[in-house]
């Protein structure tokens, strides 16, 4: 008895032994500090940072400042960094459990990391692949520097780390989670999917939708014969999606200023003292699904395809998911793909996804080249390459040219099909067969006699004025154009396309108007709800309804129905960043709903807007004019029963550039916050908080000499000698 006792512990012993060894989450990558301190040996960046910390870079060759650039990201924003290369390199179960594997599996499925590895040096020139391998350089010698700097596995960087966040992240911005999430219909963890995908990147609540706002004036149209543009684009203030600002100045002609996003290598919208450009986001149809014959719907490796079996293409991944302490279960799943894209398993059988930018890593190319454009037709032709999948571009330049182009990597599909539902994917007719050339199957408006360009994720049918608006006929419903429009859309129309000539301070004002047009969403919701039955001429909403009727739709710091108006529209959805969404609920109920909020979280229903909108950052805590889907956009998600909402979204970073009759540009930008992203006690921690809540801009130093006079520090990374 005693010899089977000792038999049977030494088997248990073995088996936990054996169970602690299967969970025991593989220890990081080695990362050889030395090699990465050598390797930084190869460039040279001065990084010289402004009175708000801002971070100009300047180098001999392109990859210097990539190199620098890389080096100041880190300093002002690690966490985030960090944080973006878990969601690329599929380790966010790791992180987060359950949810995060969810991600990963996504992330495995499109294979971004396997086409960047795959790709790397035959679809990047040797240009592009420079400024990534300078830019990766610079990340691992800020890590290699001081011990505990970085968390451990991040380092080293890699470039096929970066092409594989711009293969994963881009599609989510058309709108590949949404249509992966009525593919999943019916199955309550499959579409939870989507909607985690993107949250997990963005940290952007699914309430709040990104939007941006794209304006360009010609001399035509201005009081002064100036060119202008307006970059606002309409992000989280915080996250791996929030804008960091850089100027970059290399002696090979790369001299940009914008916004980009943690571990981006270019300005991603901003401009040069040449041209600049916008970017909003739009949705086209830009994915198709189809449904496929398998061998055997338990664990198929065979798809049907024009009478003939094909084998799947099959991967066998692990990914693993947090349990505890330094436990993590390793979760095996097959990755399948057909001729169509990634295929998918679910509750109505399985499905091959074809979507824009499938297994293409040429966005990084379009960008670099793009920030290297001096003129329009450099520009264009940079934007021929066709490897950024979706968004609305409003571009001009110093020579007066204005424009805006409906970017999209329209799909050659089969005619004669209802693209908006899955077809058979046993035929080869239906395979996509490319995508169509830049510029002929998208709306664009160049150099308009109107003078003017605007987009506010409206239709891209009023991106001008009569006679140059594109026109509706001349684009199939496949291609997925939408006609909607936003409030943003109805009053840049309003201010910018009823107002000729335009003055430099119009223009400026025109971008914070702060109100709901008499026929946005919102509006015709309050009129309707004023003739309700069952609200109309009731006591307890005697008092709403006599604000709503007194409101002209602003969302001034003094406005006193602004508040209540605001949040039963959202409690209805009546008021969304486009007219996509659900359909309306109980109206008496979502006003019965606002008014007990506000009477608990401030004791009266209309306290002022300035007292509910506020920016708050560390103990900064300041008023906000602006709201959802007004040009001056503001976003909250916090419940006014429980005080003043804190801003999270909309209106972060601002650059405005005015190009004078001479082509010499004045830009001027703004930050919701200020450059140090993580350090709350930097003194960029929210030094421009006060000027953006004033809505005001700042000049930052466009010449070696004026940055000089300013500097509030000046340093070479990697050199004994940092210090100027």
């Amino acid at each position: 008895m005693k010899r089977f006792f000792k038999i049977f512990g030494l088997l248990l012993v073995l088996l936990l032994g054996s169970l602690a060894f299967w969970l025991w989450t593989p220890g990081p990558q080695n990362f050889d500090e030395e090699a990465a301190i050598e390797a930084a040996k190869a460039y040279d960046a001065r990084i010289i940072r402004d009175k708000y910390g801002v971070p100009h870079i300047y180098g001999k060759r392109d990859a210097d400042v990539a190199f620098g650039l890389a080096y100041a990201q880190a300093e002002d924003d690690i966490t985030n960094l960090q944080e973006g290369r878990s969601f690329t390199r599929g380790e966010m179960g790791l992180a987060t459990g359950e949810e995060g594997a969810i991600t990963d599996y996504l992330v495995a499925a499109i294979q971004a990391r396997k086409v960047a590895n795959e790709k790397y040096k035959t679809d990047l020139s040797s240009d592009t692949r420079a400024i990534l391998e300078a830019y990766s350089a610079g990340i691992n010698l800020y890590c290699a520097e001081m011990e505990g700097r970085c968390e451990p596995g991040f380092a080293p960087l890699t470039p096929q780390d970066i092409i594989a966040g711009f293969v994963a992240r881009t599609p989510f911005y058309y709108g590949l989670d949404q249509q992966l999430t009525k593919l999943f219909d019916g199955d309550i963890e499959l579409t939870e999917t989507a909607f985690r995908a993107r949250e997990n990147y963005m940290k952007l609540d699914r309430r709040i939708v990104p939007g941006s706002n794209g304006i360009a004036v010609a001399p035509s149209r201005s009081t002064d014969g100036h060119t202008r543009l307006m970059v606002n684009s309409h992000q989280p203030f915080l996250g791996p999606a929030a804008w960091y600002e850089a100027r970059l100045k290399s002696e090979e002609g790369w001299d940009m200023i914008g916004g980009m996003f943690p571990g981006t290598p270019f300005i991603s919208h901003g401009t040069s003292p040449d041209l600049g450009w916008a970017i909003t986001v739009n949705k086209p149809d830009l994915v198709d699904f189809f449904k496929l014959k398998v061998n055997d719907e338990k664990g198929p490796t065979q798809y049907m395809m024009d009478g003939k079996w094909l084998d799947f293409e099959m991967e066998e991944i692990t990914i693993r998911v947090k349990l505890w302490g330094p436990f993590s279960f390793p979760s095996k799943q097959i990755i399948r793909r057909s001729v169509h894209g990634p295929v998918f398993d679910t509750p109505k059988g399985f499905f091959a996804a074809s979507f824009a930018g499938d297994r293409n890593i040429k966005a990084i190319e379009q960008w670099y080249k793009m920030n290297k454009a001096t003129n329009k037709q450099e520009w264009l032709a940079a934007m021929q390459i066709q490897g950024i999948p979706s968004f609305n571009f409003v571009y001009a330049d110093k020579e007066g040219n204005i424009g805006y182009y409906y970017n999209a990597q329209v799909p050659d599909r089969a005619a004669g099909w209802d693209w908006s539902i899955a077809v058979p994917g046993d035929r080869s007719d239906l395979v996509w067969k490319g995508i169509r050339p830049f510029g002929s199957a998208a709306p664009i408006v160049s150099n308009p006699s109107t003078g003017y360009v605007v987009n506010a994720n409206h239709t891209p049918f009023e991106s001008t004025g009569d006679p140059d608006k594109p026109k509706r006929a001349d684009f199939p419903p496949h291609y997925g154009i939408s006609d909607v429009t936003t409030n943003r859309g109805l009053r840049a129309q309003a201010l910018y396309g009823g107002d000729t000539p335009i003055s430099g301070e119009e223009f400026l004002r025109y971008k914070m108007d702060n109100r709901y047009a008499e026929d946005s969403r919102l509006r015709i919701f309050l009129r309707k709800l004023a003739e309700n039955p069952n609200i109309k001429d009731k006591i307890e909403f005697e008092k709403a309804l006599a604000l709503f009727a007194s409101w002209d739709g602003s969302t001034n710091i003094d406005q006193r129905a602004a508040g209540l108006a605001i949040r039963t529209g959202q409690i209805a959805k009546g008021i969304q960043i486009n007219d996509e969404g659900p359909e309306e609920t109980d109206p008496v109920k979502a006003l019965r709903q606002a008014i007990a909020e506000y009477e608990q979280g401030f004791d009266r229903i209309d306290p002022t807007w300035g007292e509910v909108n506020r920016l708050k950052r560390g103990k900064v805590d300041l008023p906000l004019t602006g709201g959802p889907d007004v040009l001056r956009a503001i976003y909250s998600i916090e419940n006014p029963k429980d005080g003043s909402l804190a801003a999270i979204a909309g209106d972060s970073y601002i650059l405005y550039v005015d190009w004078d009759t001479n082509g010499v540009a004045n830009i001027q930008t703004i930050h919701q916050f200020g450059s140090a992203t993580q350090d709350e006690n930097s003194p960029h921690y929210a030094d421009q908080s006060m000027l953006f809540s004033q809505e005001k801009f700042k000049t930052p130093a466009m010449t070696l000499e004026d940055l000089l006079a300013q500097a509030s520090a000046d340093y070479r990374p990697g050199k004994l000698n940092q210090k100027e």
